[in-house]
């Protein structure tokens, strides 16, 4: 099963762009679809091969911060070409 997945990270300190694109930067490592806006970042892929890379990513994310948010968004199915009809 695919899903699409929407990520939002949120470092709680001043300095707050350099783990957001080292988490970034380690996204676009794993080997899935990934694409980003000035929001968040989509990631695309099987549900437990992009879950388990998904989980160790965080992980990682969080041991390197003090205090940090991430928002998160599970979608069934790859939604990566989706275009608005409208």
């Amino acid at each position: 099963m695919n899903i699409s997945v929407e990520l939002t990270l949120l470092p709680l300190n001043n300095d707050f762009k350099t783990p957001i694109k080292n988490f970034i930067q380690k996204l676009r490592s794993l080997g899935f679809k990934v694409l980003e806006n000035p929001m968040s970042t989509q990631i695309y892929g099987e549900y437990d091969a992009l879950m388990s890379a998904l989980q160790q990513a965080i992980k990682e994310g969080f041991e390197k911060e003090t205090a940090v948010v991430l928002n998160m968004k599970i979608i069934k199915g790859d939604r990566s070409g989706y275009v608005p009809s409208f």
